[in-house]
């Protein structure tokens, strides 16, 4: 009798034991046929002033003084189920009283596929991020930020990443012209892109290459001999490293560039970075840095601030390319967002300070001040730029709402009123307010 109980008892467990391995599998299948569709928004209103800075030398009084208001728009649906995962977001960007009523366009439409060994294939309009976004990044403090029309395939898994990325743009399906390309949503014809990455492993340590190589439409539509259309081909090559024991962070860069403009003109480029961030505690961290970006020699110009045509053997000023300007070079752009006439560039050395204060949780404060100086020298005119100094702060009203607000102060020298155009007195002021709003997102399963 008692053997009799013990069977059953056995007999039941085992009974009992399988159904939970059989639900639990079910389970595991449902969640593996899931599908997601999430909806997001984000709506930023943005406010900014300014006094000096980019102005017309031909201009006299406070022509070179600005205020506007801008909004931007977006609305963003992303697909996801395991293997696949897609993603549609519109895009408009206006300032306040603009006739025309701003931009309208699709910032972002993709598809992307992966395995479970870690392959995967995106087709579509992305938004690219790279690294420190030096050189690659979607340079999100810009309104209408940037995306790229690409063919993006590689493999991540085991601290392994490698991506390869593929781009042609043209006009339209032209039927005249060919594949002439020029005033497009890119500035180049063709891109083919590699990036690799490594984490090693059990250390606090990352290192990544990059290789580009940029076709850039040259010549003239219908022109011959040195003016038919051709693209031209320039490289870039250079890696990034990231050391972050514990507190302290260590980011170093290099890339060089070379190969030939638009125009054929040769390129002899490079550039090199190095920052050290360490936080003292969980609310205050402080940083400092270098940047040295190449210029081009020789580089003529007049007291008027007009740059006077000189015949350069090869350019050596480095071009960052399509990376977040805003974050490395001084809060208030004066570099590598707008640009000198005829392309030429003195370069720039940019020594930084900073620290961010975080006294709670809602709030954030951020202090730096940059040295400017040229990377070249120029015929009678000294090297330094001026002294910026930037000051942020931040709050976060509650989860889907925040609020930040800045200054900056550059005391400019004569060299700097004369490349950029500068205030007379040389005192470059610029203050911004910025709401951001993202409301939760509305996920749909099934």
């Amino acid at each position: 009798m008692r053997n009799r109980y013990y069977l059953g008892k056995l007999l039941f467990t085992i009974l009992l034991s399988a159904s939970f391995t059989w639900v639990s599998a079910q389970e595991e299948k449902e969640k593996e046929n899931e599908k997601q569709v999430q909806l997001g928004m984000q709506l930023m209103g943005h406010g900014e002033t300014r006094n000096g800075g980019l102005g017309d030398a031909s201009t006299e009084g406070d022509a070179d003084n600005a205020s506007f208001l801008m909004s931007r728009t977006r609305v963003s649906a992303d697909y996801l189920q395991k293997g696949l995962e897609a993603r549609v977001t519109a895009q408009h960007v206006g300032v306040w009283g603009q006739k025309g009523q701003g931009s309208l366009n699709l910032y972002e439409a993709w598809a992307k596929v992966s395995s479970k060994s870690g392959l995967f294939a995106q087709l579509g309009r992305v938004a690219l991020s790279y690294d420190d976004e030096r050189i690659i990044g979607p340079n999100d403090w810009a309104m209408a930020s940037k995306s790229h029309d690409v063919l993006r395939a590689g493999y991540e898994g085991h601290g392994h990443k490698a991506h390869l990325i593929l781009a042609y743009n043209q006009n339209a399906e032209n039927t005249y012209g060919g594949t002439y390309y020029v005033d497009g949503a890119q500035t180049y014809k063709t891109m083919h892109t590699l990036w690799y990455h490594y984490d090693v492993p059990k250390a606090p340590l990352g290192a990544s290459l990059l290789f580009m190589n940029v076709g850039m439409q040259g010549g003239d539509l219908g022109g011959e001999g040195f003016y038919a259309p051709n693209t031209q081909f320039q490289q870039l090559l250079g890696g990034y490293v990231n050391f972050h024991p514990k507190d302290l962070t260590v980011e170093a860069s290099y890339y060089r560039q070379f190969g030939k403009d638009e125009d054929r003109a040769k390129i002899d480029a490079w550039m090199t970075s190095l920052k050290v961030k360490y936080a003292f505690s969980p609310k205050v961290t402080a940083y400092a840095g270098f940047d040295y970006l190449s210029g081009d020699k020789y580089f003529a110009v007049p007291h008027g601030g007009h740059i006077g045509v000189v015949h350069h053997d090869k350019i050596r000023g480095f071009n960052p390319i399509y990376g977040s300007h805003h974050k490395f070079y001084g809060l208030m752009d004066f570099f590598y967002v707008s640009t000198y006439v005829n392309g030429f560039s003195p370069g720039l050395q940019n020594l930084y300070a900073g620290t961010t204060l975080t006294p709670t949780s809602k709030l954030r404060l951020c202090l730096s001040y940059h040295y400017m100086a040229m990377a070249t020298e120029l015929q009678d005119m000294k090297q330094t730029l001026g002294h910026d100094f930037d000051i942020e702060a931040s709050y976060k009203l509650m989860k889907e709402v925040s609020i930040s607000a800045g200054f900056s102060y550059m005391s400019g020298t004569e060299t700097m009123e004369r490349l950029k155009r500068a205030s007379d007195d040389n005192s470059l002021r610029w203050g911004w307010v910025s709401v951001v709003v993202t409301p939760s997102k509305c996920i749909l399963k099934w």
